[in-house]
């Protein structure tokens, strides 16, 4: 594919002197055309008005093109479709300075189901960094994409031929409760971003959040539990000869102490590795209750997890 230089725009933007770039960029940029784009009328309108900040961001932008043109030669500027008119400052100024011909490529914006625009700025952003989003987050995300924009996604986020797509969508439309567009995506696109590894770890994740399988919480790292239960709670304990689900649950500080913690065992409120235990005194077995990989899986309740880690086994 060739080399990708990756350039922080801080580094020419912030040595840039003011008056400068305005006798420069400044002066060959028109306010007509700039204040008649789309973006700018609808910030214009609305409620909390325009900064000149924001006015000035696509003479900047339009700026980054010029230098990049004038130091690498960069001919093309790739935009989602609302960078549309920030790309056409690029072309006009790169133009109107050099005289060279340069392009600019829109593609369409990726939305939600309620049709927002994702991304950072919007705070649903998935990530192609594993500690932004992990395997098991990007699988999900994919998999539970609705029928009437999967077979979009398809085209455009994998390499399947167009037959093999077509073939899917008809076997969907005879098979839809087993939603196979959504899996066949999500794996597609897990693999193409984590490789064959990182699908692998999603398809344990799900299985352990989802099914319950205790074989895949046996198979699952450190770094796919975090991953898995992000918010959860990690203890290290010694497991002790005849130690109760009750020890379990107070020496991990996952119940109240008294008659309330007890009762929340009683009345079906605790599960070890996906399985509901009501016995406050039911004695820890090694492969049920405490897994081949040394670890427990606590919930108490719907949501709270604790990640316990036993030593010495």
């Amino acid at each position: 594919l060739g080399r990708a230089a990756l350039l922080d725009n801080a580094r020419w933007l912030g040595r840039e002197p003011l008056l400068r770039f305005l006798g420069g960029a400044g002066g060959r940029l028109r306010m007509g055309t700039l204040l008649s784009r789309q973006s700018c009328q609808a910030r214009l309108r609305s409620a909390e008005g325009m900064s000149l900040a924001e006015f000035l961001y696509p003479a900047l932008q339009a700026y980054d093109f010029l230098h990049l043109h004038r130091r690498h030669g960069c001919r093309i500027q790739l935009g989602g479709h609302d960078q549309m008119g920030n790309i056409m400052s690029g072309y006009e100024l790169v133009t109107k300075m050099t005289g060279t011909d340069v392009f600019g490529i829109t593609v369409p914006l990726i939305t939600s189901t309620t049709g927002d625009k994702l991304g950072k700025t919007a705070g649903n952003a998935v990530w192609l960094n594993r500690d932004k989003t992990s395997p098991f987050e990007l699988y999900q995300f994919f998999v539970r994409q609705q029928d009437n924009v999967v077979e979009k996604y398809l085209k455009l986020f994998t390499f399947l031929p167009l037959e093999e797509i077509a073939h899917i969508m008809e076997m969907h439309a005879k098979e839809p409760e087993k939603w196979g567009p959504q899996k066949r995506l999500a794996a597609e696109v897990t693999k193409l971003v984590h490789g064959r590894e990182g699908l692998e770890s999603a398809k344990r994740c799900t299985k352990a959040l989802y099914y319950s399988s205790v074989e895949a919480l046996e198979e699952m790292s450190d770094q796919e539990l975090q991953e898995l239960f992000r918010q959860a709670t990690s203890a290290e304990l010694m497991l002790e000869p005849g130690m109760t689900v009750l020890d379990l649950c107070r020496k991990a500080n996952a119940i109240p102490e008294g008659p309330s913690g007890y009762r929340k065992i009683t009345d079906g409120g605790v599960s070890i590795n996906g399985n509901r235990v009501t016995n406050p005194e039911t004695v820890l077995i090694l492969g049920q209750h405490i897994l081949k990989n040394g670890v427990s899986l606590l919930r108490v309740g719907k949501k709270n997890y604790y990640i316990i880690k036993w030593l010495q086994l």
